[in-house]
């Protein structure tokens, strides 16, 4: 069945109560980094601003939890609480349907029943739910997505800690199914070190077999790469010739390796100040129309935590699809939790997802 994005259903700004709605108040920013009292905070749901007579304008790029910055020359952007300078106009009012010129917009996206029932606020999920009908929308959303979306993969270590997982992530990249990946140190370096040991850990990728002294193998795969200089030079000299960071580098695709308290290293692409590592991680979010989480239970918060349920591409606006996968029922609970029009949970291991979703896209281009 071929994928078709639900229509979006705009509301109807031009009845009560939103005739009679006010134009929405702007306060200054006195101090950095502080809204000014009865600010209004961004959801995940698209929202209007009634700025003039007649007009409302849904913002664009949102992202929840976040305030609205009217710019000098009239642009709505939505803005960290961090990033507030003085003197800037910040959107004020919390009430949600028009009574202070903002409404938030609940019912954006027709879709169809068995799908309203699945994206359900607090659907609840066990090892033992069903998941066959969610891999074959996903094959018709991602076959879609390459051709006409941004897919966006946040992955674990976990992926490339499988011989055969590693090799069919590689494959998603190289058939152009991953548009862009988020992960932290441990991703890359555990990748690296199958490339250049066939190791993960010090454990043999596809055998399982720990080599002698391989709990250096990680630390050998840091060491040589921060010697060279880079991933992106090792990959341009040779020195790493499989492998999914190999693939990114290869094909161009753009990445965020954020880093955490506790690495090792770290690889040097890793972005070590947190907030810069967001900002780039928000850079992608932003072009994101899927996004698939894999085994990675904070960087997946972290990405939900930035990403609304809707953007507006070319003009159309059309839902965000989010997926994450885990084994921990609390870890999918936790984003199904978020109150997003498309958050999806599957309950698996993420080795065994990443196989059957690269066979099972590659039996569709059959």
């Amino acid at each position: 069945m071929a994928f078709v994005l639900p229509p979006y259903r705009a509301p109807d700004l031009e009845i009560e109560p939103f005739t009679s709605s006010p134009t929405v108040v702007f306060k200054p920013v006195t101090s950095p980094g502080v809204a000014p009292a009865d600010y209004h905070a961004t959801s995940v749901y698209p929202e209007y601003f009634h700025l003039r007579a007649a007009e409302w304008r849904l913002l664009e790029e949102s992202r929840m939890d976040c305030v609205v910055v009217r710019t000098a020359d009239g642009r709505l952007e939505v803005t960290e609480f961090r990033n507030l300078a003085a003197g800037d106009q910040v959107a004020c009012g919390r009430r949600e349907n028009g009574e202070d010129g903002i409404y938030v917009h609940t019912e954006a996206f027709e879709f169809p029943p068995h799908v309203k029932e699945k994206f359900a606020f607090r659907s609840h999920l066990t090892r033992e739910t069903s998941f066959s009908i969610d891999y074959d929308e996903l094959y018709d959303l991602l076959g879609y997505e390459r051709e006409n979306g941004f897919i966006l993969w946040v992955l674990g270590p976990a992926v490339v800690f499988d011989h055969d997982s590693r090799k069919a992530f590689t494959r998603l990249i190289e058939t152009g199914f991953v548009h862009g990946l988020m992960a932290g140190n441990a991703l890359a370096t555990h990748d690296l070190e199958g490339a250049l040991f066939g190791t993960a850990l010090g454990q043999e990728l596809y055998a399982k077999r720990t080599v002698a002294l391989g709990h250096y193998r990680h630390l050998d795969a840091l060491n040589k790469i921060r010697g060279i200089g880079s991933i992106e030079t090792a990959v341009g000299q040779g020195a790493i010739n499989d492998g999914v960071m190999r693939a990114v580098v290869g094909e161009k695709i753009p990445y965020v390796l954020a880093g955490s308290i506790r690495d090792d290293g770290p690889m040097p692409e890793v972005i070590a100040d947190v907030y810069r590592a967001q900002d780039r991680m928000r850079g992608l979010t932003r072009k994101a129309t899927t996004i698939v989480c894999l085994a990675t239970q904070l960087h997946a918060i972290a990405t939900g935590n930035m990403t609304p349920s809707y953007t507006v591409a070319g003009g159309v606006v059309r839902p965000v699809y989010f997926y994450t996968v885990d084994m921990s029922e609390f870890a999918v609970s936790k984003l199904a939790d978020r109150g997003s029009l498309t958050a999806r949970s599957i309950l698996t291991n993420v080795q065994d997802f990443v196989v059957t979703v690269e066979r099972g896209l590659g039996k569709r281009r059959a």
